[in-house]
């Protein structure tokens, strides 16, 4: 069987979760938090080994309340996100607290990453299909050294990816008949309205998005080749940070839509119709726990997923 990895970007601290770690909250039956339902699904899925991209200051933590369990039954890597883990001739700006993003987030892994990986949010669940999807993609389909890159992603349906507590940042995707990726857009703050959800753009004007639009999960399929790629665009990135500019990061999506444009990469949408949910707000928790729960009682998750 081809190796394929499970990447889990665990490294952020939730804010808007009143400071605590969000990706560690307890929400299964069991005790189980929703990163141990990724990697049940990614592992049922085919997947042979998982790589997590922790901050060096939670290894312990991490490690005692999920890694060492995950361990028993999987080949595990670990991967530090650092703010001060920069190219050469870079140093952290002073005042920045915020991480600098997924883009940095698998740059920082590329040691440890040798095989097809797919990449996902330590705090949200994506459901059965998109793992098996992307699974089979990388298996069976990826060309590993193609050019352009050969990549793979997940389509959420919009609809199904919103908090009733607050907005949320979505890539909103343009799809070709073909089921390629033509371009994804980040769109902040959007929430419910009458029917509709409504956000704002990067310019913070008013925009709307039909309910059935696909959308990123930040569930990728990406090829060992694209870590390279993100090598040689991260200093970039960083050169053109405005003086003062303490917040930007970089992402993903942004990346992959500017490989995109320039006829650098192929991205092959692979929609799921599951539900997402996850923990954006602390408010979430109790919404996230009862969808487990329901799924357990319908027979797709035992009640205990792995042995302690």
């Amino acid at each position: 069987m081809k190796q394929t990895s499970l990447v889990i970007m665990a490294a952020g601290i939730g804010s808007r979760f009143g400071g605590g770690i969000k990706q560690l909250e307890p929400v299964g039956p069991s005790g189980e938090i929703i990163m141990d339902y990724s990697i049940y699904d990614a592992l049922n899925a085919g997947f042979n080994k998982i790589v997590f991209i922790i901050r060096k200051d939670l290894e312990l933590d991490f490690k005692e309340i999920i890694g060492n369990r995950i361990e028993k039954i999987a080949p595990v890597e670990y991967a530090f996100q650092e703010l001060d883990d920069l190219p050469e001739g870079f140093h952290k700006p002073e005042g920045r607290t915020k991480p600098w993003g997924t883009g940095q987030a698998i740059l920082c892994a590329k040691d440890v990453i040798r095989e097809p990986f797919a990449v996902i949010n330590a705090d949200d669940y994506y459901g059965k299909e998109g793992f098996v999807k992307i699974h089979d993609y990388l298996v069976n389909q990826m060309d590993t050294d193609a050019n352009p890159f050969d990549l793979c992603m997940s389509g959420f349906i919009l609809g199904n990816t919103l908090s009733e507590n607050g907005g949320v940042t979505r890539g909103v995707c343009q799809v070709g008949t073909d089921g390629v990726l033509q371009k994804v857009t980040e769109t902040y703050e959007l929430v419910m309205e009458n029917g509709e959800a409504c956000g704002k753009d990067e310019a913070g004007n008013p925009v709307k998005v039909p309910l059935e639009q696909n959308v990123s999960m930040n569930m990728w399929g990406l090829s060992p080749a694209f870590l390279a790629e993100l090598e040689r665009g991260f200093p970039a990135f960083l050169e053109n940070l405005k003086e003062g500019d303490i917040k930007s990061e970089y992402l993903l999506p942004k990346i992959i839509d500017r490989l995109i444009s320039q006829d650098k990469a192929r991205v092959h949408v692979l929609e799921t119709r599951d539900k997402w949910f996850g923990v954006t707000y602390k408010e979430d928790k109790p919404a996230v726990s009862a969808a487990i729960r329901e799924l357990v009682s319908k027979g797709i998750y035992p009640d205990r997923l792995f042995k302690r």
